[in-house]
């Protein structure tokens, strides 16, 4: 990706507009199966929930069918995709305590007519402790999740799955459900903190509850192309992953910055910025490589036949 902030600005113009044509010209291939994607960085303040909405809200507008599940108690996922999430409303703590399904507790977004979400609710907070006594708590959203989907009229291509920062059951609940993990990372001081707990948690995951759970995608947030710390820290998180980090990044933007506050995504607030336009980058680059990904495992399974 160019150094776009060191552009003079008609240059910076020019640039914009020819990265959202070469982005028109791409038709982003639709996934077989659902993807279902766990979005976690146990470090706070990373882009976590504002990746997870405005990469659904990118796809959603690419073509996809689209569900978020709120799986965080503080319900910033829902409050940004225009869903209400009053105590009262069916959430996903009624389906993981298994007095509701899915499709009790889905609903069509105010963001894009290929968007829905399962709220969470601040009911959510208590299920830590509730999820403890229950059978089979650690599978709780993914057998409902599965149920879901299969019975689904409608065909969902993607899943988003966004949990708290923090290691407990809820979080534990996301990475079974999931076959794929996304950490978005910011492009800051300590932007690897923590990350190795995240990873050695996630082998725990992979080693007695979900062997399948791979992390497919690492994203680069609050980029700032001007500072050389920003240059560094992508430089050493590609290093790291070189095969699961995006060639897109998403930049530092008072527009991505803002949205939350009107309880929008970036492309419904404002839908000609930079910011909308690197998610929209980074969500065609998700569905090209899942696409990449999944013919190559059917080649394999087809040379060993």
């Amino acid at each position: 990706m160019a150094d776009t902030d060191k552009l003079p600005v008609g240059d910076h113009l020019v640039d914009k507009m020819q990265r959202r044509r070469r982005l028109a010209e791409i038709v982003s291939p639709l996934p077989d199966y659902p993807r279902i994607i766990t979005v976690s960085n146990q470090k706070g303040g990373v882009g976590k929930t504002t990746t997870t909405v405005n990469l659904a809200a990118a796809l959603a507008r690419r073509g996809a069918n689209v569900l978020v599940i709120d799986l965080d108690p503080q319900g910033n996922a829902s409050t940004a995709l225009g869903v209400p999430h009053r105590p009262e409303i069916t959430s996903i703590y009624d389906v993981l305590l298994g007095d509701d399904d899915i499709p009790d507790a889905i609903q069509p977004t105010s963001d894009h007519e290929n968007l829905w979400c399962v709220p969470s609710t601040i009911n959510l907070a208590g299920a830590e402790i509730e999820l403890v006594s229950l059978v089979a708590r650690e599978q709780r959203l993914r057998t409902a999740l599965n149920d879901f989907l299969e019975s689904s009229e409608r065909r969902f291509h993607y899943v988003f799955i966004d949990c708290p920062p923090s290691l407990g059951l809820l979080t534990v609940n996301a990475f079974v459900a999931a076959d794929e993990v996304l950490i978005p990372i910011q492009t800051e001081y300590y932007a690897l903190e923590g990350l190795s707990q995240l990873l050695g948690n996630i082998e725990l995951i992979q080693k007695h509850l979900n062997p399948t759970l791979r992390i497919s995608t690492i994203l680069l947030t609050m980029y700032d192309s001007r500072t050389k710390l920003s240059q560094e820290v992508a430089g050493e998180v590609r290093n790291h992953f070189p095969d699961q980090v995006l060639t897109s990044v998403i930049p530092r933007s008072v527009r991505i910055s803002e949205a939350p506050s009107y309880g929008q995504t970036v492309h419904a607030y404002d839908a000609p910025s930079i910011g909308a336009l690197a998610y929209l980058e980074a969500a065609a680059e998700m569905a090209d490589r899942g696409a990449r990904k999944a013919a190559s495992t059917d080649s394999d399974e087809d040379g060993k036949a």
